[in-house]
C-alpha cells in the first residue's frame, strides 16, 4: 500500500490547506549498475540508491524528505527532474507520467520543473555574468524572445530575491555564499515554475543566512503558488518550511506524516533516533541529555539487508523483520509508517 493512494483528503494543520496532487510518484526504483571491466564493461552488482518508494505532492504544499546521507534522498529529487532515468515506476505531474518521457517532449515540464541545487559555489557558471546566468535559460527556452524584455526580467527577479540590480554585472566569485544562493533561487524563477525541488538548498550556508534564504522561499511560495520538494538533513529547517515530512532509509520510505505529528509522535525507531538526536539549544537541558546512539553503521546499498533494512540496527525487531519489508500503511489519518510493530 502506499501513501499516494491518500490524495483526495484534505490537509488541514497549521500551515493551511492544499490543493490537489501535483506529484505523484509510485513505485519509484532507481538502480545505478557497478560494472567491471574497460573493453568490455560487465555488471556484476547493483546500487539500490531509491527501491520503490511512493508518495504525492499537493499543489501549494512543501513536502520535506530527510535521512542520513546516502538514503537516497538527491536521487528521488533527481529521477522527479528527470537528470536521472528510473529503472521503473511512475512520476505523474498533473496525470502524466514524466517516466517515460524522452527528449523534446520533456521540454514543456523542464519549465515548469525547476531546482536550486546544494552548493552555491559550484551550481553558477564561473564564466558567465550573473545577468547572462539569469537570461540563457529564458533566451534557450524562448520564454521572453527579446533582449532588452529579457533585461528587465533579470532585474525584476534580482529585486524579487533581495539583491541590488548592480549585481547583475557581476561573477559569481564577486559574491557571498548567501547572495549566490539567493542567484540560484532567481534562476529557478526565470522559467515561472509550478514545482521547484530544493536540494539542501540552505546546508551551505551560515545558520544567519539560512534563516534569510529560507525565509525567502517561503515568500515566495506564498506569492507564487510554488510546491516545494524540500530535501535536507537538517531537521529545525524541515520543521520550519514543511506541510509534511517524509523520512527515508537506505532507498525505503518508512514514515510520513504531517509535521507537527511527525515530530510530536513519530512512530518509526528510525525516525524517532533521527528526532532524538537533534540538539537543544539549551545548553544546559542538552548537558543533562540522554543521548541515544543507533547501533551499528549504514549498510551498503549494494547489498542492503532483506527484510525490512533497518531491522540489523532496530531495538524492536522481532523474527519476522529479516524476512519481508513491511507494508507502508496508515496507521491514523494522514500517517504512514512502514513497521509491523507499531
Amino acid at each position: 500500500m502506499s501513501a499516494a493512494t491518500d490524495t483526495d483528503a484534505p490537509i488541514v494543520g497549521s500551515k493551511g490547506n492544499m490543493g490537489g496532487t501535483l506529484i505523484d510518484v509510485q513505485d519509484l526504483v532507481m538502480h545505478f549498475p557497478v560494472t567491471e571491466g574497460i573493453l568490455i564493461p560487465k555488471v556484476v552488482a547493483r546500487v539500490k540508491a531509491v527501491d520503490g518508494i511512493s508518495f504525492s505532492i499537493r499543489k501549494g504544499e512543501t513536502l520535506g524528505l530527510v535521512g542520513e546521507s546516502g538514503c537516497g534522498k538527491t536521487t528521488t529529487g533527481r529521477c522527479i527532474l528527470r537528470l536521472e532515468n528510473p529503472t521503473s515506476g511512475a512520476i505523474n505531474y498533473e496525470g502524466v507520467d514524466l517516466a517515460k518521457m524522452k527528449g523534446k517532449d520533456l521540454l514543456p515540464y523542464r519549465q515548469k520543473i525547476q531546482v536550486i541545487f546544494q552548493d552555491p559555489y559550484s551550481s553558477l557558471n564561473p564564466r558567465m555574468k550573473i545577468g547572462e546566468i539569469l537570461s540563457e535559460p529564458m533566451r534557450v527556452h524562448n520564454i521572453i524572445p527579446d533582449q532588452r524584455a529579457r533585461d528587465e526580467r533579470v532585474l525584476e527577479l534580482l529585486k524579487l530575491c533581495g539583491l541590488s540590480p548592480r549585481f547583475a554585472d557581476r561573477y559569481p566569485h564577486e559574491m557571498s555564499g548567501g547572495q549566490r544562493q539567493r542567484v540560484g533561487v532567481a534562476r529557478a524563477l526565470a522559467m515561472d515554475p509550478e514545482f521547484i525541488v530544493c536540494d539542501e538548498a540552505v546546508s551551505a550556508l551560515d545558520v544567519s543566512i539560512q534563516a534569510q534564504v529560507i525565509n525567502l522561499l517561503e515568500d515566495l511560495r506564498d506569492e507564487f503558488g510554488l510546491t516545494y520538494l524540500f530535501i535536507s538533513h537538517d531537521l529545525s529547517v524541515v520543521r520550519h518550511i514543511c506541510h509534511r515530512v517524509a523520512v527515508m532509509y537506505l532507498g525505503k520510505m518508512v514514515e510520513l506524516a504531517e509535521t507537527d505529528e511527525l515530530f510530536d509522535n513519530p512512530l518509526h525507531p528510525y525516525t524517532k533516533a533521527l528526532l532524538e538526536a537533534v540538539p537543544i539549544p539549551d545548553p544546559v537541558l542538552e548537558s543533562g541529555r540522554a543521548h541515544k546512539i543507533i547501533k551499528g553503521e549504514i549498510p551498503s546499498p549494494i547489498n542492503p539487508p532483506s527484510g525490512c533494512v533497518f531491522h540489523p540496527r532496530c531495538e524492536i525487531a522481532v523474527d519476522g523483520c529479516p524476512k519481508a519489508f513491511p507494508d507502508f500503511r496508515e496507521v491514523k489519518e494522514g500517517h504512514w509508517v512502514a513497521c509491523t510493530e507499531v
